[in-house]
C-alpha cells in the first residue's frame, strides 16, 4: 500500500510503544512531519488503533509519541482515507482531492510512476482511492472530483438488433452504488461523465464519429479520415458482398466485435481473405467489418490530456500482401486474434522498401482536438495508422492502362511484344474489386479510440505531470461554471 500511494512505511518489530518509539527515532531521524503508527487489536474491535502525532527535526520521538491522537479503524482499506483527510486539514482546505477507481493492476499501473499520490502534487492535487470495500458516500465526503476507468466495472453489456446504437450496460454492485450517488449529488463530479464514455463502448458509434473528420481536410494534402467500415448482425446475409461492395470494402478486411471493451471477448477478432469465409466466421455478433488499411507496420498512438497531446510510435501488423502470402500457407483461412494478447506484428524483413510514413502532426493534433470536443472527454487515446504504398495496385493500374490501349489501338501489343491473347489473359486475372485497392496515399485512418490509457510509452516526467494539469483544468473549469 505504501510503494502504491507513495508515502514511506517503516515495518516495526514489537508492539510495545516504547520500542516502537526508538525504533521510529533510530530510523526516521532526518524527517518531519507526521508519522502514523498502527498497532491491530486481536480478537477485539475496532481492529486497528491507528496513532498519529507531528514531529519536527531534532525532537524527541518518544515525548511525541506520548502526546499522540489515536483513530480508530475497522479495515486497513480505511488508511489511505485517514491519511487523506490528516494531510487536508494539515496542509489547506484548497487542495483538490481526486478519489479515483479502476481495477487493481491498472491502479498499479499508473501508481508505481507516481501518477496517484497521495501527498498534494506541484497543482495542488491529491489522490485518494475509492474501494468499494467501504461505504462509497463515506468516502466521497473527502472527495472533490472523481476519476474511473468504468469500463473495467462492466459485468454485461447488451446492443440492440437494429442499425442504431442503443445498449444496456450492467455494472458491479460497487459501480453501481457510486454511479447513484453521482446523479443524486449535484456537488460530485467526474473528470470525464459516465455518459460522455458510451461511445468509446461501441465501434460502431466511434467510426460513425470519426466520419466527423473528414470536414478538417483540405485539398491537395493528406487527409484525416475514418476507415471504410460496415455493421453486420449476420455473416450469412445473402447480400453479404453487395454491401461490402457499397462500403468501399475489399478483401483482406479485418472484423471486430461491435461491443469495444468492458466484455471477455471485446478483442477477439479477425483478419478475413475470402468472401466465403464470413458464414463460418467465429467472432462475436453484432460486428463491424473495417477496412485494412496498409500501414507498413507503423502504428502512431496519440495520447490526449487536456489541452496536451502526445504521441509514440508502434510496431504494428503487416501489409496486406504479407497476410495474403502467410495465410496461403494455411489455405487462406481467416486469422484470427485477440487485440490485447496476440495482435500479429511485422518482422523486420517485412516493411515496405522504401516507405517511410509521413505523419502531419498539426492536422492529427486538429482532429484530436475535435475528437475531445464530439466525445466531451478529458483523457483519451486514439490509433493511427498512415496509408502507404501499395505495389500490387500500381502493377494493376499499369496493366489496366495496357489494356485500355489494347482495346483502342491493334497496333500497341506488337510495339509492346504482346499478342491478343495476352492481352485477354491479363484481363482476366484482373479482380473486379481491384478500383478498392490503395495506392499509398497518404491519408491519415483513425482505427481505434479508448478512454483513460496508461500513456506508458510517454515519459514519466512529461505525461504525469500534463495528467495532472489536465484534471486541475477540469476542476478549474468546472468552479467558473
Amino acid at each position: 500500500m505504501a510503494k502504491l500511494h507513495s508515502f514511506e512505511c517503516l515495518p516495526l518489530t514489537a508492539s510495545s510503544p516504547d520500542i516502537a518509539s526508538r525504533e521510529i527515532a533510530q530510523t526516521w531521524s532526518h524527517i518531519s512531519g507526521t508519522i502514523l503508527y498502527l498497532l491491530p487489536n486481536h480478537d477485539a474491535s475496532p481492529k486497528i488503533t491507528c496513532t498519529y502525532f507531528s514531529i519536527a527535526l531534532d525532537d524527541e520521538v518518544t515525548s511525541a509519541f506520548h502526546n499522540s491522537n489515536r483513530i480508530y479503524m475497522e479495515k486497513l482499506e480505511e488508511l489511505p482515507l485517514t491519511i487523506c483527510h490528516l494531510n487536508k486539514k494539515a496542509i489547506s482546505n484548497d487542495l483538490v482531492t481526486v478519489g479515483y477507481i479502476m481495477k487493481p493492476s491498472r491502479e498499479e499501473d499508473f501508481a508505481k510512476r507516481g501518477a496517484f499520490p497521495i501527498c498534494p502534487t506541484p497543482n495542488g492535487l491529491m489522490f485518494l482511492p475509492l474501494t468499494f470495500e467501504l461505504p462509497i458516500s463515506k468516502q466521497l465526503e473527502e472527495v472533490d472530483v472523481i476519476l474511473h476507468k468504468a469500463t473495467d466495472e462492466i459485468v454485461s453489456i447488451e446492443l440492440n438488433s437494429s442499425s442504431e446504437s442503443s445498449y444496456q450496460i450492467g455494472y458491479t454492485k460497487g459501480m453501481q452504488e457510486l454511479q447513484r450517488h453521482i446523479e443524486n449529488h449535484n456537488d460530485c463530479f467526474e473528470v470525464d461523465p459516465l455518459n460522455s464514455i458510451y461511445p468509446v463502448l461501441d465501434r460502431l458509434k466511434i467510426q460513425q464519429l470519426l466520419l466527423g473528420l473528414e470536414d478538417l481536410n483540405v485539398g491537395g494534402r493528406c487527409k484525416v479520415r475514418a476507415p471504410h467500415f460496415l455493421k453486420v448482425n449476420s455473416f450469412d446475409e445473402p447480400d453479404l458482398v453487395q454491401r461490402l461492395h457499397d462500403a468501399t470494402l475489399s478483401l483482406p478486411s479485418i472484423v471486430k466485435p461491435q461491443v469495444a471493451c468492458g466484455v471477455a471477448d471485446a478483442h477477439s477478432m479477425a483478419i478475413v481473405f475470402k468472401v466465403e469465409d464470413f458464414k463460418v466466421l467465429n467472432v462475436p455478433l453484432p460486428a463491424v467489418i473495417q477496412e485494412y488499411v496498409d500501414h507498413s507496420s507503423t502504428l502512431f498512438k496519440f495520447y490526449v490530456l487536456g489541452d496536451r497531446v502526445f504521441h509514440t510510435v508502434k510496431k504494428s501488423m503487416p501489409n496486406a500482401d504479407v497476410l495474403i502470402k502467410s495465410s496461403e500457407k494455411n489455405g487462406s483461412k481467416p486469422l484470427l486474434f485477440d487485440s490485447l494478447k496476440s495482435l500479429p506484428t511485422a518482422t523486420a524483413n517485412q516493411h515496405s522498401e522504401g516507405w517511410d510514413p509521413c505523419l502531419d502532426l498539426a492536422l492529427v493534433n486538429k482532429a484530436a482536438e475535435r475528437l475531445s470536443k464530439r466525445l466531451g472527454l478529458t483523457i483519451f487515446g486514439f490509433d493511427v495508422v498512415v496509408s502507404s504504398l501499395n505495389k500490387l495496385c500500381l502493377h494493376i493500374s499499369y496493366v489496366k492502362t495496357i489494356i485500355f490501349l489494347l482495346n483502342l489501338f491493334q497496333s500497341f501489343p506488337k510495339l509492346l511484344g504482346l499478342s491478343h491473347h495476352d492481352g485477354y489473359v491479363l484481363m482476366g486475372v484482373i479482380p473486379v474489386s481491384c478500383t478498392q485497392i490503395q495506392e499509398g496515399s497518404g491519408d491519415h485512418v483513425v482505427v481505434d479510440v479508448n478512454y483513460l490509457p496508461s500513456f506508458k510509452e510517454i515519459p514519466d516526467d512529461v505525461a504525469v505531470p500534463a495528467f495532472w494539469d489536465a484534471i486541475k483544468k477540469k476542476v478549474d473549469s468546472k468552479a467558473v461554471k
